[in-house]
């Protein structure tokens, strides 16, 4: 899988690593963020369907 890289303004980072847990990498981290957004999307979804 190729790397893509972005660039991050300083306060992104900053936020970022008070949300860091231990040694979490960047990348965990991004992708814990995104499974929560997903999951609260999902959830969203479903209740609007009721």
């Amino acid at each position: 899988m190729p790397t893509t890289e972005i660039e991050l303004a300083e306060e992104t980072v900053e936020r970022l690593d008070a949300l860091r847990v231990d040694d979490e990498s960047y990348d965990e981290l991004i992708n814990e963020l995104i499974n929560i957004y997903e999951a609260g999307e999902f959830t969203l979804f479903h209740a609007g369907s009721e």
